[in-house]
């Protein structure tokens, strides 16, 4: 491929070489091979390819979205309310799942367990304790608790009216 200069400054490939003109001075050669080529295409193109993962991610994410209370749809298991707000994942790569539990006086979702995703509660109303790794602490209105990957958790309402809270789980297996 020979192609020539349009100004001071162009790259001028000829038979693998580049020519360099500079209006200061005279033709100076740089020797570029195809393998030192190849070497500068990942360089190069870095950049666009991060954007298109970028992108990509974002088109599989969550969107912007409002959630009326009114909306979400209600489940009933061991005498609990399950209310599901959102899943899915986030633009950056984390799953979430966000879901409202009502427990009755003296009930439980559940028993003890453990999982890789983290947790927060937020509770709402109602007195709860929240067991982590043995230890319990007992929460409130406006009160929030957090569990790490892998610590074992329970919850149980411990008042004498029901007892409403968030549950904001996010990593992996968010949700399921």
């Amino acid at each position: 491929m020979d192609l020539r200069s349009s100004g001071p400054g162009d790259l001028i490939p000829v038979a693998g070489q580049s020519k360099v003109q500079d209006a200061n001075s005279e033709e100076n050669t740089m020797p570029l091979t195809r393998r030192e080529l190849c070497s500068v295409f990942p360089v190069v193109l870095l950049p666009a390819l991060l954007s298109v993962e970028e992108s990509s991610a974002r088109q599989g994410s969550l969107p912007s979205a409002m959630y009326p209370f009114d909306n979400l749809p209600v489940r009933t298991e061991n005498n609990a309310q399950f209310r599901a707000v959102l899943k899915g994942r986030l633009s950056t790569g984390e799953s979430l799942e966000v879901h409202e539990t009502t427990l009755p006086p003296g009930g439980a979702p559940h028993p003890p367990h453990r999982h890789v995703h983290s947790e927060m509660w937020l509770i709402r109303e109602g007195m709860v304790d929240l067991a982590v790794s043995g230890t319990s602490y007992r929460l409130g209105p406006g009160s929030v608790g957090f569990v790490h990957s892998n610590d074992e958790h329970g919850i149980k309402n411990v008042g004498a009216t029901p007892a409403t809270y968030f549950v904001v789980a996010i990593g992996p297996e968010a949700g399921s």
